[in-house]
């Protein structure tokens, strides 16, 4: 064998090693931090730059690095769905219950907020379920707020479409979500809110009412039509 043969033999060999251990790290790492879908300043004043720094950069980014440290444990983790991850949720232990609620709760939770004026409304669709439910749009908001609000310690409120096709609002602990076959109210989420106090504590310190006021604005409507469309069509 000659120089050049010699060469091009060890780079193809090379290159396919590379190939394998690329392969071989990503079934270590199946999970990724989503890029936001805005800039971290874009939610200001409601959501300053610092909390969504911290919120999406250090919170979001361990679930998802203790998610992956899991996979070792529980290698069927690496080739199935996070969403499918939360509907068997009981098939695991506490640290992927919590990794893999933080990260589906956030990679959903950042797609529901866009800047103010590029939000949209409530489809006619989903504005005659909420108003069907709960007697007015207001009235809505009011009790999601409410929800929200009294939430004790950490965790989310949720606007969910039930098996039957109605609508509810249910609220979850710490980084539980409707999907987990553990929670006691189950159903498809639409909308969103976080609140452990990491979301908002920066900025409006214990004052959580203030938070939920100023984060209606942000909610990204074509983001929750499309989502409740989706759901009303799988029923």
């Amino acid at each position: 064998m000659n120089r050049h043969s010699l060469k091009y033999v060890l780079a193809t060999t090379l290159l396919a090693l590379s190939g394998i251990a690329s392969a071989a790290d990503a079934a270590k790492t199946p999970f990724t931090l989503p890029a936001l879908p805005y800039a971290t300043n874009a939610l200001e004043p409601a959501i300053d730059a610092q909390t969504m720094e911290i919120h999406h950069g250090r919170h979001h980014k361990a679930y998802v690095d203790n998610l992956n440290a899991k996979v070792k444990e529980f290698p069927a983790l690496a080739s199935t769905s996070l969403e499918d991850i939360q509907r068997s949720i009981s098939r695991y232990d506490t640290a992927v219950r919590n990794n893999a609620g933080g990260h589906y709760n956030h990679s959903l939770f950042w797609t529901l907020m866009a800047p103010v004026g590029q939000r949209d409304m409530p489809s006619p669709a989903l504005r005659s379920r909420l108003v069907e439910t709960f007697g007015s749009e207001e009235a809505f908001r009011t009790k999601f707020s409410e929800a929200a609000t009294k939430l004790f310690g950490s965790g989310w409120a949720w606007l969910i479409v039930k098996d039957d096709g109605s609508l509810a609002i249910t609220t979850t602990a710490n980084q539980d979500n409707p999907l987990m076959d553990v929670v006691a109210e189950r159903g498809t989420p639409v909308l969103a809110l976080d609140v452990w106090e990491h979301a908002y504590y920066l900025h409006y310190q214990n004052k959580r009412a203030d938070y939920i006021k100023a984060w209606w604005p942000l909610v990204n409507w074509q983001q929750v039509n499309a989502r409740y469309d989706a759901a009303a069509i799988k029923r």
